[in-house]
């Protein structure tokens, strides 16, 4: 009975890292910069793209986003909100953006976690 909590409090605790880590925002953030006209970037793959996505968002896909940067706002202070499948890949698409020097930029972390 003891080894099923601490795998519990593990799991838990692997999660919340995770989140951490990634630095996925929370709804409130992501409905606030929705109002504030952010762009909507959707950074899984054309396939995974044409499967469904959030109205309005433009796929760049994390692959190929650091050579699509003339794609983006050249307003380089512009909200940009990312998704993906798990959140995995808008974190690194997040860092991506950083590095080139934009400073509004928001991990959603998955396309269900859009409001």
């Amino acid at each position: 009975m003891k080894n099923w909590i601490w795998i519990i409090i593990a799991v838990g605790a692997v999660l919340v890292l995770k989140n951490l880590l990634m630095g996925r925002a929370s709804k409130g953030d992501i409905q606030a910069k929705l109002e504030q006209g952010a762009l909507v970037v959707d950074v899984r793959t054309p396939a995974e793209f044409s499967g469904g996505h959030y109205e309005g968002a433009i796929n760049l896909p994390l692959s190929t986003l650091a050579t699509q940067l003339d794609k983006l706002d050249s307003d380089k202070s512009r909200p940009i909100i990312l998704y993906c499948h798990s959140g995995a890949r808008s974190a690194s698409a997040k860092r991506t953006l950083e590095q080139a020097g934009y400073t509004n930029v928001l991990n959603a972390g998955s396309l269900r976690h859009m409001p």
